[in-house]
């Protein structure tokens, strides 16, 4: 759409203007790129289609029965938002953060207080044991 794609570009103009004083960027095009990024997931977030439906192909990309049996969309959020509270909490945090909320591994890392590594390692664990949950859950 042109004309959301012209308002993007003016919001994000807006965004960085303060930003650009505040920051000291060393690379532009890697940085006005994680900007824009950022600001296409917060609008993706904000649309009608929720960050709920784009997480679970990418969870249970091996599991042809997601699609077949749970073709209702209520049912999937459903179902994805009881195994998110089965989930470990440090688990639970990280997956939120990274593919709900938009954040890098590094901003989860500050607002955390966690290393690195064990932040990627809780988003790898906690995607595979939200796939297991919910074969399980399929399989009922």
């Amino acid at each position: 759409n042109i004309t959301l794609a012209e308002d993007a570009v003016m919001d994000i103009f807006e965004d960085i203007l303060p930003k650009v004083q505040r920051y000291d960027i060393r690379e532009f095009r890697t940085w006005i790129y994680t900007v824009a990024r950022h600001h296409a997931l917060a609008a993706a977030a904000d649309s009608k289609q929720t960050a709920t439906m784009e997480l679970i192909p990418e969870i249970v990309q091996d599991s042809p029965a997601m699609v077949s049996d749970a073709d209702d969309t209520t049912d999937r959020e459903q179902m994805l938002e009881e195994c998110m509270q089965r989930l470990p909490d440090v688990q639970r945090v990280a997956i939120q953060k990274f593919y709900f909320e938009g954040k890098s591994y590094a901003d989860i890392v500050d607002e955390t207080g966690l290393h690195l590594k064990s932040v990627k390692s809780y988003i790898q664990n906690g995607k595979r044991n939200l796939r297991i949950c919910i074969e399980k859950r399929l399989k009922r």
